[in-house]
Formats: structure tokens, C-alpha cells, sequence
């Protein structure tokens, strides 16, 4: 089969290639991939600034129909479709965070896409614990963005602390970011998005959804913005998505004494930054990275429930073209970008 792999570690060094297709072990089921998103992380692996483990099939967003079934599966059907939990394709199971589901910590996690095989991919394998059934009235098209909404939710709901009426910084509007800013627009609060003139489209998608302010930092004074909105008191909490130097700094200098600042963005690299904020204003500071099983199963309510995470796709392509896939993420002219095989 054709698929989309990190032939061997390095920049780059990857393509489309024949691989041999996935084999079905007893405890697993065969999944015929029907989309798969593209992911800040699979840049990262790109670019080799995420541990990855070549050659290894790239991918994690995604939903599929099952085909075949282990010889130890039960109460699971030839055609039920399901979201992946790529993130635990390799845990111990047994060390404290796996028993409590925050899986992302166990010191033996491989992920889909990264560690072993992911979904890039006509075909992927996956355990019964990492598939979440689709609701019938739920399109396969957003059962796909389950992952990076589980992410979202996870820094939204389960890290952010905020009251109703709050002020609040996103920096940073990509898909992780929208999204972020979409749960957020369903409460109470004002919500300020921060971008670069690069980033036009998609300050633009955020004003569609309902942003109190979109910002472009290199053609308005961000911190003048801030003072505006907030009656020179700063905001209340800031969620920096970007994962860019300038980014951090921007929100540590827009927080309010005794704000919160929500680190979701990932960089690759060592930082520059006026860190004495942190202690002169009190700051809190949480990082937020992937979900736990918790934050999956209340995704799966929320999609169910009507929230609508899909109209953050800009782009559907067939595998074959994930180079202009990759290309319309890294220049910023695309939101979230569906790879179909």
C-alpha cells in the first residue's frame, strides 16, 4: 500500500512509498482510513524537531471503518466506524499515570505517527481501548478532528482557569488555537485573538466565529490593544498556541498580575524570555500537552451534543498531494487540512 513515511531521521526525509499493509493481531481491528488530518505534529517529525522512531508511517488524526477483526475481538462489527486514539499505541499500562489515564506522561509511550505506524495510510491497526464509536448523526468528516478537539478541550477545560466575563489572549490561530478559541466563545467571555499579517485567513475564520478583537502583532501595538480592551488591566488568561518566541512574549507581557498563562504551543528549541514576569506579577503557569482518556470521552459528548469542530477544514486533498498539504500549513494558508488516500 502507499503510504506517507519518515523514511529515516534528518530534516525532511519524507515521501510517499509502498508499504506493506498493516497485519491484524488477535487483539486488534484492521481500519480502512478514511481521513486522516494533517498536525503541527507530523511538521515537527518533518522537520525532525519531534522524536521519531524511522521508518514509520506518519498520522494521527483520523477515522476509519473497521474490516477485520482479531480473534479476541468482541462486541465489535465488520463496518463500525471509529475516531483513534493514536497516542496510546504503546504504554505500560501499569505505571501511575497510566492508571490514572494521563497517559501522555508514561516514560513508554509511543504514538501513532511518530512512534509506531499511523494512518497516513489506506489501512491502520489499532486495540479496542484506543477506538471511540462515532454517533450515527456525526460525519466522518468531523469524527476525524476528534484528536486535535480532545486537545483543545484539554487546555480549554481541564487546564485553563477563568471566570465568566474574563478577557482572554489567544496567540497563536491555528487549528489548535481555533479550535481553543471556539470552546472558549461558547461561554461568557471575551475572547482576543493574536496573529501576524501571515496569518490573515485565519484571524479572519476567528472573527467569523465570534473574537471580540483580532490583532495583527506586526501591524498594531498588541500591548496598546490589551490596555484598550481591558481597561489597562491586562488580561485575564492567555493560551499561547503559536509556538513562537515572540508569541510567549507577547502573552507574559499582556497578562494582569496574578494571571494565568496556558502554554500549549510546542517549539523544538531553547527560549529568550523576560521569565522575571512570571515572579514580579505572580503569574500561574500550566502547560497543557495532548488529553487523557477523560478528555476523549467528554469530546466524543461534545461533538455528539452538536459542536461543530469541521468548519476549521479548509482543505481536503488525497494523499498523494501531502506536499501541498505540508506547504499550506507551514506559509499559513490553511486552517485544518484533510489527506484522504
Amino acid at each position: 500500500m502507499q503510504a506517507l513515511v519518515k523514511y529515516e531521521q534528518g530534516p525532511g526525509n519524507v515521501r510517499l512509498q509502498d508499504m506493506p499493509e498493516p497485519v491484524c493481531q488477535d487483539n486488534q481491528v484492521l481500519l480502512e482510513v478514511d481521513a486522516c488530518g494533517i498536525c503541527g505534529t507530523d511538521l515537527h517529525v518533518y522537520h525532525d524537531t519531534f522524536k521519531n522512531y524511522p521508518p514509520v508511517i506518519l498520522g494521527h488524526e483520523f477515522v476509519g471503518k473497521v474490516v477485520e477483526l482479531g480473534a479476541q475481538i468482541k462486541n465489535i462489527s465488520k463496518g463500525d466506524t471509529f475516531s483513534v486514539l493514536g497516542a496510546t499505541a504503546i504504554t505500560c499500562g501499569s505505571c501511575s499515570y497510566c492508571v490514572k489515564g494521563e497517559f501522555m506522561f508514561c516514560k513508554n509511550r509511543r504514538g501513532m505517527g511518530h512512534g509506531v505506524h499511523g494512518a497516513f495510510a489506506p489501512l491502520a491497526v489499532a486495540r479496542p481501548d484506543q477506538l471511540y464509536a462515532v454517533p450515527d448523526k456525526v460525519s466522518l468528516k468531523e469524527a476525524a478532528l476528534v484528536e486535535p478537539l480532545a486537545a483543545a478541550v484539554h487546555a480549554v477545560v481541564d487546564v485553563a482557569r477563568f471566570k465568566l466575563g474574563d478577557t482572554i489572549l489567544v496567540s497563536g490561530p491555528g487549528p489548535i488555537g481555533i479550535l481553543c478559541v471556539k470552546l472558549l466563545l461558547r461561554q461568557s467571555l471575551k475572547v482576543l485573538v493574536a496573529g501576524t499579517s501571515q496569518d490573515q485567513m485565519r484571524l479572519d475564520m476567528a472573527k467569523r466565529f465570534g473574537a471580540a478583537r483580532v490583532i495583527m502583532v506586526d501591524q498594531e501595538d498588541l500591548q496598546q490593544v490589551i490596555a484598550e480592551e481591558t481597561n489597562g488591566e491586562g488580561v485575564d488568561l492567555a493560551l499561547e498556541t503559536a509556538g513562537a518566541e515572540a508569541s510567549v512574549v507577547s502573552c507574559l507581557d499582556a497578562l494582569r498580575p496574578m494571571g494565568h498563562y496556558v502554554q500549549v504551543g510546542h517549539f523544538g528549541k531553547f527560549l529568550h524570555l523576560p521569565w522575571d514576569h512570571v515572579a514580579f506579577k505572580q503569574l500561574r503557569i500550566d502547560g497543557s500537552v495532548g488529553y487523557t482518556r477523560e478528555t476523549w470521552t467528554q469530546t466524543m459528548k461534545i461533538i455528539e451534543q452538536g459542536f461543530v469542530a469541521s468548519d476549521i477544514v479548509t482543505h481536503e486533498l488525497s494523499l498523494s498531494d501531502w506536499k501541498e498539504g505540508f506547504e499550506l500549513n507551514e506559509k499559513k494558508e490553511a486552517v485544518k487540512v484533510i489527506l484522504r488516500p
